[in-house]
């Protein structure tokens, strides 16, 4: 469908605060109303984290779990009513390499994202009687976006000084066609990253101890120039 093509009745931009649970089923609502239906829901609401954990408080915890956990999940779960009754949709979650992997200064997003990946995999064996409903995890590495200007820090009032260069990334473009070929072709995760960040995914996958090792040499150099302001 071309661009030049939708009208205004094809478009519709609801407000939606995640942490905001008892709004989700009236946001919901408001979609079936207008469209009658709902066939894909994207799950891309979150902040990261960028602090260690020794000097982080923990309602900063509590805020990343709030809003990238427990969001995405009501969310999820006033849509997915309607697609069991339909018996038919896709619940896409961006979710991260971190997901599926541990790293320094990102604890409280990692252990989101774990969550995540969780969530839906255990969600998904229990629509065995729904098989078109797909539940599928997309899981990319670095992305150029505005996620570190707005990522936790030690407290929930200070925001990130340094923001670095986001060049090396992956275009935002790119990361979108490939989300958009994983969600058409109904794949359970796919990991959406360029090398050497993607070479590191599968060590993780297949050879975890070689994955510490690297990590650790890795997370130590980070954390050095974190310290550092760079």
């Amino acid at each position: 469908l071309e661009i030049s093509n939708l009208g205004e009745k094809d478009i519709l931009v609801l407000r939606l605060d995640l942490t905001d649970r008892s709004s989700h089923e009236a946001a919901t609502n408001s979609v079936l109303k207008h469209f009658g239906k709902i066939d894909v829901l994207v799950n891309n609401g979150g902040r990261s984290q960028r602090s260690l954990f020794v000097d982080t408080n923990l309602d900063v915890y509590s805020a990343i779990m709030e809003l990238n956990y427990l969001g995405t999940i009501s969310l999820t779960k006033h849509v997915l009513n309607h697609m069991i009754q339909r018996k038919k949709g896709k619940i896409v979650t961006v979710s991260s390499v971190m997901g599926i992997m541990g790293a320094p200064l990102a604890s409280g997003y990692c252990a989101s994202k774990h969550a995540l990946q969780g969530f839906f995999n255990s969600l998904r064996t229990e629509l065995t009687d729904y098989p078109e409903i797909s539940i599928i995890n997309i899981c990319p590495g670095p992305v150029q976006s505005k996620i570190i200007q707005n990522v936790f820090t030690e407290n929930l009032a200070k925001s990130i000084e340094n923001s670095g260069d986001q060049s090396h990334k992956m275009p935002t473009d790119r990361c979108v066609r490939l989300t958009l070929v994983s969600t058409a072709n109904d794949l359970k995760e796919a990991w959406i990253s360029d090398h050497p960040y993607l070479a590191v995914c599968y060590l993780w996958q297949y050879a975890p101890t070689w994955a510490w090792w690297l990590m650790n040499r890795m997370g130590k150099r980070r954390i050095q120039n974190f310290k550092s302001g760079v």
